[in-house]
């Protein structure tokens, strides 16, 4: 059977978008996904009753098929962490009812719904991974009827149809598995005009898979070149001069240089994913700087300071900024570094870098990458010259 020219003009509306190539390759809140999962519809058995008594029938006993299969298919923009549009197509599967009736007979009737939506989807952050969130749009369903009897029950329209728009609603839990994929678990609640006069609602309860495109590009850290051992110093060589022949008195040893301070700067994108305090593994640099830290014992106080973008509210960037700074932390004292010589802390988005000016989110969001940063200074190093 198939849908209306309005329905399919809705749905490849909304996919078109998505699956365009220049929006994957350019948008970092384009997405797709699709769900199943079990559909109840809720069958007034009294208005049954109610138009069987209208014809002089008595009922005597209805068995209601509530519940199916249903599935949806969307896509979606994501403009900021908080708030999306989708759009889609659905199939809520198919429901009927017997009714016996006196005079001996039955009335049968089946149903089935399916057809396009719009919806406003509205996002809260729990976690880094978990979201709460909820929907609220339109659905443009086409359903279609078939009633027959048997006995003295006549049926004078057996295949009656409708088409019409109606609100949906609905919200659930999503869990991201990285930055492209995710799950979500959802109720939503349908409402359907049955075509013989009635609105009714249609729950689908259902799981189904999130999948984004696009990552935001990582911008390497500066390279900072590896610690040197300290010189060893030339042997002292005696001169002698003669006559008579006396020692040149050996050279004085050599000064050493004043302690100086290191500073690392290391990208956050480079070692996390946006929005994140999750450590990318494996990362040289760090090990690198564990490896400095663990041949050279006397350095301690050594600071380590996260930073975040100015996109978020400010209290949620310096959770953010800190729990990067403990990530990097946690990554040294597992690599043997002791943890009473490092401090962890967070500045959020207080130093930037850097000043953006663009309204366009994903370029704002590429243009602050230099402000998502964690650095760890104050790395006191003793070297030596001859």
């Amino acid at each position: 059977m198939k849908l209306s020219k309005t329905t399919v003009t809705l749905v490849l509306t909304a996919m078109a978008a998505v699956t365009s190539s220049d929006a994957m390759a350019n948008e970092l809140g384009w997405y797709m996904g699709g769900n199943a999962g079990q559909s109840t519809a809720k069958i007034d058995d009294a208005r049954i009753a109610r138009g069987l008594a209208g014809g002089g029938f008595t009922t005597t006993s209805i068995n209601d098929d509530n519940r199916d299969n249903g599935y949806k298919v969307f896509g979606g923009y994501l403009f900021n962490k908080h708030f999306a549009i989708e759009g889609g197509y659905f199939d809520l599967g198919k429901f009927g009812f017997t009714a016996t009736t006196l005079p001996p007979g039955t009335l049968n009737g089946r149903l089935k719904a399916r057809g396009a939506n719009l919806d406003a989807v509205l996002f809260m952050n729990m976690t880094e991974r978990f979201s709460l969130f909820g929907r609220a749009g339109v659905a443009y369903a086409d359903v279609r009827n078939n009633f027959s009897g048997t006995g003295l029950v006549v049926v004078n329209n057996p295949n009656p149809s409708k088409k019409d728009t109606n609100y949906k609603f609905g919200g659930g839990l999503q869990y991201a598995f990285n930055d492209n994929l995710a799950m979500r678990l959802e109720a939503e609640r349908y409402r359907i005009d049955d075509a013989v006069g009635n609105k009714g609602d249609i729950d689908l309860v259902s799981l189904g898979l999130v999948y984004r495109f696009g990552r935001t590009r990582t911008v390497p850290a500066s390279y900072v070149p590896p610690l040197a051992s300290a010189p060893a110093p030339e042997p002292v060589r005696e001169v002698f001069v003669a006559p008579p022949p006396l020692p040149t008195p050996p050279a004085p040893p050599a000064r050493p240089l004043p302690p100086r301070f290191e500073r690392f700067t290391l990208s956050a994108t480079e070692l996390f994913g946006f929005d994140s305090a999750e450590l990318r593994l494996p990362h040289p640099k760090l090990d690198e700087i564990a490896t400095a830290l663990s041949n050279n014992r006397d350095i301690s106080n050594v600071a380590i300071t996260g930073h975040a973008d100015r996109i978020g509210s400010p209290a949620y960037n310096q959770k953010l900024s800190e729990r990067r700074a403990m990530s990097v932390k946690d990554y040294l004292v597992s690599r043997g570094v002791d943890g009473s010589r490092l401090t962890a802390s967070g500045r959020g988005e207080l130093v930037p870098v850097v000043e953006c000016t663009d309204k366009n989110r994903p370029a704002l969001i590429i243009c602050l990458e230099p402000n998502r940063r964690v650095e760890i200074e104050q790395i006191t190093i003793d070297r030596r010259v001859q």
